[in-house]
């Protein structure tokens, strides 16, 4: 019984789309920042900034700091 309630919990999380939407404009972001970098490389250190800044958000916050 427990297998089988395993299973359809597994099936409901590969069919969960909630977050779908927060990873395509992060991915969307982060092209429209590498191709700023690339065809204005002035502002390519400040782009490196701001996403070492948000590295180390997401470090600290998966490990539960």
């Amino acid at each position: 019984m427990n297998h089988i309630v395993t299973m359809i919990w597994k099936l409901r999380i590969w069919k969960d789309t909630r977050g779908q939407d927060l990873i395509e404009y992060a991915l969307m972001a982060g092209f429209v920042a590498v191709a700023a970098g690339a065809i204005m490389p002035n502002i390519s250190a400040s782009i490196s900034t701001i996403f070492g800044k948000i590295d180390s958000v997401m470090t600290q916050a998966a490990a539960g700091s």
